[in-house]
């Protein structure tokens, strides 16, 4: 008997199968989309706008642009479009991932069947990877402990570096490497700058990869932080813009319409629609409100041509390493332009969300400091109102202010025109079945066994050589906050809803508050600008297509409606692991704020830590930085405490200098009906005591950040210390309580505070 037959041990045969990866077809071209934030229609060179973007117009001149593309007028809703292929509400993204909800088109669990464009791409053979902003990840599984299935790296990116949050401090950023938390390479004023480390990544990830695997194809997506508040921008980059918008947001908005007409953007014949009666003209501005907004728009401008700079930056290292050629580029932005700074525009943000009105004094008084490091600021109003010319409204609105965006497309291979205007009506959910197309991928038909749900959306490849090739569809329902519309059949019905959210727009805005009383006005589709409601002459044609939008949100789970969070703040989904009441936190390992208590109802801080010294200065731990946070700390060694709700200040210094040795050093924070408590304690004792006007905020970052033990990062709390300060004696634990005050968000609280988008 043959023992080695008996034991397989026969030598295989050269022809025996072997499991192989899969390849992408020969020729597969790279993919790079890069998404703006909250970039209106008209504020690219390529839509009329007047600042510089030339890099962008160079890009737009070497492939295509559609004008009549379309988003859902949010960021994460239209991520989540444009990585499924599906209407944001079937995959569980009606609104911001920040806030889950127990309704089907808001639970922001997106299905199994509706698997992403980075994981089929991947799993084509492409390598995946991605930078920048990614919003798809809830509030609650954000924190180093996971669960890291709705990450990037669990959505099918192979590599991935950036913010996880809304937004970030494009000069302090709360950075993900991976699957964890790092901080920035460099610090401010070593002359960091988000958008520029983006860049640098992205093209460190591709060189990488071709170094590794040349003929291997990839796909690349950057989400910028531009052009969502907050505007941060060297000073540099802000001057050539000095006094160029001194003539006001009326006049930028009529030439930039004028452009857009003579360089073929949008129809000839298109109207420019009125300046809603809530903005006001510029000339009826006071010379100190026009300085105050025109310095909101310059600093903008900086900010744009930055960044373009930037993109500029990896477009020419993908012609220095010879991959321009077959690399598809798409570029578009994820809504309108931002009206979220109000009609007078903000300093700091976090302003905003707490509901403190602004003022023409205080924003002209820290003007020059505009777009730098004290400043988390967002342009007003009039200029987002202008920033989408020649469109009704902005963000988070369904008229086509906030969800017709542009889109531009090139690839040198595949499209033989050049510079050419595509006016197909699409939609972002077109996006993945385009480039799945155009890469030679099938859709598949189950991943991971899960039978695959169809797309919403539909390949615009024909359209990319065919300027006459059909619109891949003739009805789309829209939805955001309770704004509707639907197109239909050469129609568009809008309704005139107003949403919670934004102060001045609740104050302001004329419209409807009522879903029962809410207008739908009609717009033949050929109407580019929604200028002209027909709906008095064409009621029955209103009323057909308010049915269609029901019949779409129905087979869409956009129902129920809901204008803002307040009305669903019981469909909530709590975190599956939400923060104690009380916590002991150790040195070693920075604290991310999901795993801090809540703090708006008051707390109390205890650090057990000895003092080597009576001389001993230093950072205790610290939870944000002067846009929003607290520390606790020891200067000329006295204890301190600073709590800066929205960048306003309150501290309080012990009243004696601490003795040295070991001691339990603390603060605790009692909330008033009119303001804030403040004791610090040294082993039990109070030793100073103050009280402020200022309230602890829900939320006091909306980028996300952390709590630092013994050391502060990024940018301080106050001036008393210099970073990183660390203390310079031993710290054995924090005590984090909020047990003695517990209290539930109001609706109000939790509305205002996770407005971030």
């Amino acid at each position: 008997m043959d023992m080695t037959s008996e034991i397989g041990l026969h030598r295989l045969s050269p022809g025996a199968p072997t499991s192989r990866p899969p390849k992408p077809q020969v020729g597969a071209p790279n993919v790079v989309v890069i998404v703006f934030d909250d970039t209106g229609f008209a504020q690219l060179g390529p839509y009329g706008s007047d600042i510089a973007t030339p890099h962008i117009d160079h890009l737009s001149g070497e492939g295509i642009r559609f004008n009549r593309f379309h988003v859902t007028a949010l960021c994460s809703p239209t991520r989540a479009s444009l990585l499924t292929g599906r209407n944001h509400h079937a995959v569980g993204v009606g609104f911001l991932v920040d806030t889950p909800m127990n309704y089907p088109g808001y639970s922001v669990e997106l299905p199994k069947s509706s698997a992403t464009l980075p994981r089929v791409m991947r799993d084509a053979g492409y390598s995946t990877l991605a930078v920048g902003k990614w919003h798809l990840t809830p509030r609650g599984e954000r924190s180093p402990a996971g669960p890291f299935d709705r990450w990037p790296l669990g959505f099918g990116f192979e590599r991935y570096y950036g913010f996880l949050q809304g937004d970030t401090n494009h000069w302090a950023p709360n950075l993900v490497s991976d699957n964890h938390y790092i901080d920035p390479p460099r610090r401010p004023e070593d002359g960091y700058h988000l958008t520029e480390d983006l860049a640098e990544q992205a093209m460190n990830m591709v060189l990488h990869q071709k170094h590794s695997a040349h003929d291997k194809p990839f796909f690349l997506y950057w989400g910028l932080g531009a052009m969502h508040a907050p505007h941060h921008v060297a000073e540099e980059w802000i001057e050539p813009y000095r006094g160029k918008f001194d003539d006001g947001w009326d006049r930028w908005r009529e030439r930039a319409f004028a452009r857009q007409v003579t360089e073929g953007v949008i129809p000839k014949d298109t109207v420019l629609t009125e300046r809603p009666s809530w903005v006001t003209a510029w000339d009826d501005l006071s010379s100190d409100e026009q300085r105050m907004h025109a310095r909101g728009q310059e600093v903008f401008a900086g900010f744009l041509t930055h960044t373009d700079a930037q993109i500029g930056r990896f477009l020419t290292f993908l012609d220095e390493i010879g991959e321009s050629d077959n690399t598809i580029v798409l570029l578009l932005s994820d809504n309108g332009a931002s009206a979220e700074g109000g009609r007078y525009g903000t300093f700091n943000e976090h302003r905003f969300t707490s509901r403190v009105p602004e003022s023409v004094e205080e924003n002209l008084r820290v003007s020059a400091e505009w777009g730098g490091f004290r400043s988390y600021n967002h342009y007003s109003w009039g200029w987002a109102w202008a920033g989408n010319a020649p469109l009704r409204l902005w963000k988070r609105y369904t008229w086509l202010g906030g969800c017709r965006t542009p889109l531009i497309v090139r690839w040198p291979t595949g499209i033989k025109t050049r510079g050419e205007t595509r006016d197909q009506f699409c939609h972002v959910v077109d996006l993945m079945p385009t480039v799945l197309e155009a890469c030679g991928v099938d859709q598949p038909v189950a991943v991971d066994g899960v039978p695959q749900h169809p797309f919403d959306g539909k390949s615009l490849l024909t359209t990319f050589d065919d300027p006459n090739a059909p619109s891949p569809r003739s009805t789309q329902y829209f939805e955001m906050l309770g704004s509707r519309s639907i197109v239909h059949n050469g129609w568009k019905a809008t309704t005139d809803h107003v949403s919670q959210g934004v102060v001045d727009e609740e104050e302001l805005m004329t419209g409807s508050r009522d879903f029962a009383t809410d207008h739908w006005a009609l717009f033949r589709l050929d109407d580019f600008s929604e200028s002209e409601d027909v709906s008095s002459e064409h009621p029955d044609v209103a009323k057909a297509l308010e049915e269609v939008w029901l019949i779409e949100a129905g087979k869409n789970q956009v129902l129920p409606l809901s204008e803002g969070l307040t009305s669903r703040l019981h469909a909530m989904v709590p975190p599956a692991y939400p923060p104690a009441a009380r916590r002991i936190f150790y040195p070693g390992a920075p604290v991310s704020e999901e795993a801090v208590p809540f703090l708006a109802g008051g707390f109390s801080i205890e650090v057990a830590t000895e003092m080597i010294e009576c001389t001993t200065n230093g950072v205790l731990c610290a939870f944000g930085d002067w846009n929003g946070g607290f520390a606790l700390y020891v200067k000329d060694s006295h204890l301190c405490f600073a709590l800066r709700p929205a960048g306003e200040l309150a501290s309080i210094q012990s009243d004696a200098p601490l003795p040295r040795g070991g001691h339990v050093l603390g603060v605790r924070c009692h909330p008033q009906p009119d303001g804030t408590d403040m004791q610090l304690v040294c082993d039990e004792t109070v030793i100073g005591t103050s009280t402020s006007l200022l309230s602890i905020p829900f939320n006091f970052q909306h980028g996300g950040t952390q709590l630092r033990i013994g050391f502060d990062t990024g940018f301080p709390v106050v001036d008393d210390y210099a970073i990183p300060s660390k203390w310079a004696g031993r710290i054995h634990h924090v005590v984090v309580d909020a047990s003695s005050h517990p209290v539930i968000p109001s609706a109000e609280v939790v509305s205002n505070a996770l407005r971030n988008d």
